[in-house]
């Protein structure tokens, strides 16, 4: 399967910003979703993380409120809805699947399908 996103870009403080995941080769909800993000000379963080069986959405604590994740499900796309945008949310966003639950929840670097990633700035 190969993910694809797009809708990154450069926002002001307070803006908002959609980002998509687009896959191919396969079904995306039938997998474990994962957003993460990486700012420059920082560690990977989990901004969310959306089960097989949506029964579970976790948010990272410093998007919370502010971020929100839906399915596309006719467009084998997974969403992600950025409101309220800080300089401190510029990273490059990073869409990735997995079988497993925990493979996202502990960081995502074990997920099994990456995405190569779009790069998010939010600055005046």
């Amino acid at each position: 399967m190969q993910l694809v996103e797009s809708g990154g870009g450069l926002v002001q403080p307070g803006g908002s910003l959609r980002l998509t995941c687009a896959a191919s080769g396969d079904t995306l909800d039938d997998y474990v979703i994962g957003w993460f993000r990486q700012a420059p000379g920082k560690e990977r963080e989990v901004v969310s993380c959306k089960s097989r069986d949506h029964h579970s959405l976790i948010y990272g604590d410093s998007v919370k409120g502010r971020f929100t994740v839906s399915s596309d499900l006719t467009n084998n796309a997974v969403v992600l809805e950025m409101n309220s945008l800080k300089p401190e949310d510029t990273a490059v966003y990073y869409c990735d699947a997995d079988l497993l639950w925990g493979n996202c929840i502990y960081g995502g670097l074990a997920m099994q399908y990456r995405g190569k990633g779009t790069l998010v700035t939010v600055s005046s």
